[in-house]
């Protein structure tokens, strides 16, 4: 597996931080998306739960204000209401991501994302 990780990274976030470290101290280079400014569409959301193997819900950063002004807590909402949130407020989305070799991990706790690299 040559191909180097790409980590879904919000450089004000400590575990998207230590993640980013984790993998320097390893020699790994990653790609790195900040992906506040350039968020991932709904395709490619779509594509990271699909690598994670988790339902929508559970990439949902649940104590973000947008999380309570949307109501997302509601168990009823369908998953393309979610993801589309996502899309809509990137902020929504659970970090770190690393993504490699067409597998992902989010980096909770920072050493999950050695499973792949």
């Amino acid at each position: 597996m040559n191909e180097s990780p790409r980590i879904y990274h919000n450089p004000r976030c400590s575990k998207s931080r230590a993640a980013l470290a984790l993998l320097h101290e390893r020699g790994i280079e990653p790609k790195i998306v900040e992906y506040l400014k350039t968020p991932p569409d709904r395709a490619e959301l779509e594509d990271l739960i699909a690598l994670l193997g988790i339902s929508p819900r559970e990439l949902l950063r649940t104590g973000e204000a947008a999380y309570r002004e949307l109501g997302l807590a509601n168990p009823d909402l369908p998953d393309e209401r979610i993801i589309q949130a996502m899309v809509d407020h990137p902020k929504l989305i659970e970090r770190p991501i690393v993504v490699r070799g067409g597998q992902a991990r989010i980096g909770r706790p920072t050493e999950r994302i050695l499973e792949i690299v």
